[in-house]
């Protein structure tokens, strides 16, 4: 694997000299105060992607979402008339959760011509209008036209859907800025063969896209994707990137191709060989328009060992373009300063015979078990950083992304309590 030539800064850390090159206080993953701030200086205040709009493929399909790190649930719904709306999930009468089966605390999704509460029958359109009170002349003066669902700003960019509790954030096509439009014009839409992986993991939020925005350890952690004499070789060469770039508050990684397909056939497993497939994704690119001519964005350095993009939408949803044609997202949603719920979808395009199931069948089950190394090292990095003997941590130039994540997330928090003193 070559390296590749950094900025003339001398390293990609030293280009953004606002994040400095010192130790990092990793305080803000453990501090119970901190995450509590947290949650009101940047979920409360960003646009946040609650999934794709794929998932409303008609009108009157909804779904809901919990959402801890901001205490809420919501409803996504699209309406008769074809708009997607959010609202929160709560009954105007008496605050009961409006939709839900039989667990409240349980997601689900449908598709229905109304919302019915089930304490007292109140009704509601799919555009969030009140349009039935149960017994309604035992109410004094009641106007249902001041009763109907509490919205939420919702706005929707390449297909995906994002919402914003807070009413003066800037227009979601602003908060996203030049960096992440970088990748408009890319065909999501194509990609509708979709797996989902859900865990709930024992660490903050951030130490997940820490793992997932620097790939300096996936030659250490992640050798046995890789034969033994493979593995062996990329541990003693390293990790090097194809590009960094900082857009404040976001961020992307470029990186090398991989092995999709590998130089030599005998760098991977077996069932690779026959499938033609593998972490990286199948081999052989799929017939999608759009695929050859990629957007700006993609591939800035423009390298012919390009491999994939990694695309940081900050605070916690990731896009990652996959050279052989394919994406996947991951989202981290936090339950508490300990804990998150991670979420990755990966999109392909359809299968048109039984081997190119097979071959996505085997991509996605080798990324569980990718991820779950990752996960399984967070926990134990958490119970650790709780101690609290050890704050501050040196990152090298292959971290500039971790360093630029914290540098935000404890940039925001301070803003806020200065704003609040």
């Amino acid at each position: 694997m070559s390296h590749f030539n950094k900025p003339a800064a001398g390293s990609w850390t030293e280009h953004y000299p606002e994040l400095g090159t010192g130790t990092v206080d990793y305080t803000d993953s453990t501090d119970p105060q901190f995450y509590e701030d947290e949650r009101n200086a940047i979920f409360r205040t960003s646009w946040l992607c609650v999934g794709r709009d794929g998932l409303l493929p008609r009108k009157g399909s909804y779904f809901t979402k919990e959402l801890a790190c901001v205490g809420t649930s919501l409803i996504i719904v699209r309406g008769t008339d074809d708009v997607i709306r959010a609202f929160h999930n709560i009954c105007r009468h008496r605050g009961n959760k409006l939709v839900w089966d039989d667990f409240p605390q349980e997601e689900t999704s449908g598709t229905c011509r109304q919302f019915t509460c089930k304490y007292h029958a109140w009704r509601y359109s799919l555009d969030g209008e009140c349009t039935f009170v149960q017994q309604e002349k035992e109410f004094f003066g009641l106007d249902k036209s001041e009763y109907g669902l509490a919205g939420v700003r919702c706005e929707i960019w390449e297909g995906f859907i994002f919402v914003n509790l807070d009413p003066d954030a800037q227009p979601l096509n602003d908060y996203l800025g030049p960096l992440v439009k970088g990748m408009e014009g890319y065909p999501f839409d194509e990609f509708s063969e979709v797996y989902t992986y859900k865990a709930e993991v024992g660490s903050n939020w951030k130490l997940f896209i820490d793992a997932f925005a620097e790939f300096y350890h996936a030659p250490i952690l992640h050798m046995k994707q890789a034969v033994k004499d493979e593995a062996s070789k990329l541990a003693d060469v390293g990790f090097e990137a194809l590009h960094y770039e900082v857009d404040t508050p976001h961020s992307m990684v470029s990186s090398w191709g991989g092995m999709a397909p590998p130089k030599d056939l005998n760098m991977v497993k077996p069932i690779e060989r026959v499938l033609r497939s593998g972490l990286f994704g199948p081999w052989d690119r799929p017939d999608i328009e759009g695929l050859d001519t990629l957007p700006p964005g993609i591939n800035p350095s423009g390298h012919k060992a390009w491999g994939v993009d990694e695309f940081d939408v900050f605070p916690n949803f990731a896009i990652l373009i996959w050279q052989p044609g394919w994406y996947l997202t991951y989202t981290w949603w936090p339950t508490s300063v300990r804990t998150h719920i991670f979420e990755a979808n990966l999109y392909l395009a359809p299968p048109k015979t039984a081997r190119d199931r097979l071959r996505h069948e085997l991509l996605t089950v080798t990324f569980k078990e990718y991820a779950l190394q990752d996960a399984n090292t967070l926990e134990a990095t958490q119970t650790m950083l709780e101690t609290g003997f050890v704050k501050e941590f040196p990152l090298n130039d292959q971290e500039v992304l971790l360093r630029h994540l914290h540098h935000v997330a404890q940039h925001k928090v301070q803003e806020y309590r200065n704003a609040n003193a």
